[in-house]
This record gives structure tokens, sequence and C-alpha cells, in this order.
């Protein structure tokens, strides 16, 4: 098991009884619902580039764990100063090539990257509105979502241009990744 890892978890349980980082009920399951659920991105769509961006972290799902385990540079984009602060301790014991920073997305200013991920953020639409600016040309996103997103698909695709792969979840039997790639824009 990798002690980066476990040093996260580890703080992510101090810190969960101040600030509620996951639901109490989620503790019980923290390895599959949320660590393996974000490391499975690293492994889905090829070999990961060296830098992503990560749109509102929260805990640092999936964003901190992808940076941890595999050693790419994350941009993790988190308005909630608490949530902000746990991140940046956690970068601190565990070591992960990471930047924090503490703002609503839209204000954020980071170099678009090849990735950009996001887990539980937003509807589709809004993602792909939040993510375009920070997306690198020829680069990809990576979504975790349920298979109820269709609806979501649907909707995003009478604004939005782009090529998507819909990935089967390794964690979660009703969920998918979306793999988006050629965003842009309708006029």
């Amino acid at each position: 098991m990798n002690p980066a890892l476990t040093a996260y978890v580890d703080l992510l349980r101090k810190w969960n009884k101040t600030i509620n980082l996951v639901s109490a009920a989620d503790m019980e399951v923290l390895w599959p619902r949320h660590i393996e659920d974000s490391l499975q991105l690293g492994t889905m769509a090829g070999a990961l580039p060296e830098r992503a961006i990560d749109l509102g972290s929260g805990a640092g799902f999936p964003g901190l764990i992808l940076a941890i385990a595999y050693g790419i540079e994350v941009d993790l984009i988190e308005q909630d100063q608490r949530k902000a602060a746990f991140l940046r301790e956690a970068a601190m014991v565990t070591g992960a090539p990471v930047r924090v920073h503490a703002m609503k997305i839209e204000r954020a200013k980071a170099v678009p990257a090849p990735l950009v991920v996001s887990r539980a953020l937003a509807p589709l639409p809004m993602l792909l509105r939040l993510a375009h600016p920070f997306l690198a040309e020829g680069g990809f996103c990576l979504f975790p979502k349920s298979r109820a997103a269709e609806a979501e698909i649907m909707d995003a695709e009478r604004h939005w241009s782009m090529a998507i792969e819909r990935l089967p979840s390794k964690t979660d039997p009703n969920g998918l990744i979306l793999r988006i790639g050629a965003l842009c824009p309708k006029a």
C-alpha cells in the first residue's frame, strides 16, 4: 500500500471530525467509494499526462489522489477555504505535487492542462463550461458520472461539440467515466 495514501487517509479521518469532507457514512467505505474510485481514472484512459486540473477538489477526489499515486502535477481548485486548508495540509503531509487555488473556479488562473478532472461537481453542461478554459488543445476531460448521465449528455450536446467516450466504472456498477475530448462550444 502507498504510504502517502495511508497518510492522506489518516489526515482525512482527523480533519473530517471538524470539517465535513466526506459524509460520516462514507468513512466506513472510504477506500472503495473515494480512493479506488479516484485511482481508476489513472488507468482508464491510457497514460496520464504530466499535468491536470481538478475542478471543485473538495477533499481531494480525484485530483489529489491522482497526484499522490501517479506523481502528476495537479492544480486543485476549491472555493471553500476550510477544504482548501485541508488540501494544503494533505499536500504537505504526502508530498503530492499540487497547487491549491482557494477560489471560485471562474476566478482561478491556471495554465491550461492536457487533463481536466472533476467528481460530483455539477451537471455536464455546466461542468463543460467550467472546464473549457482550463483544457489545453488536444487534451481531454475525465468525469465520473452515474449511468443516468445520458440526459446530461444530450443537454450538453446542444451547446458543445465534443468527442465522448463512455467507460464503465470499475468501482461502481451503476457508474461510468466520461472521457471527453475535442471540446468546442457550438456557435
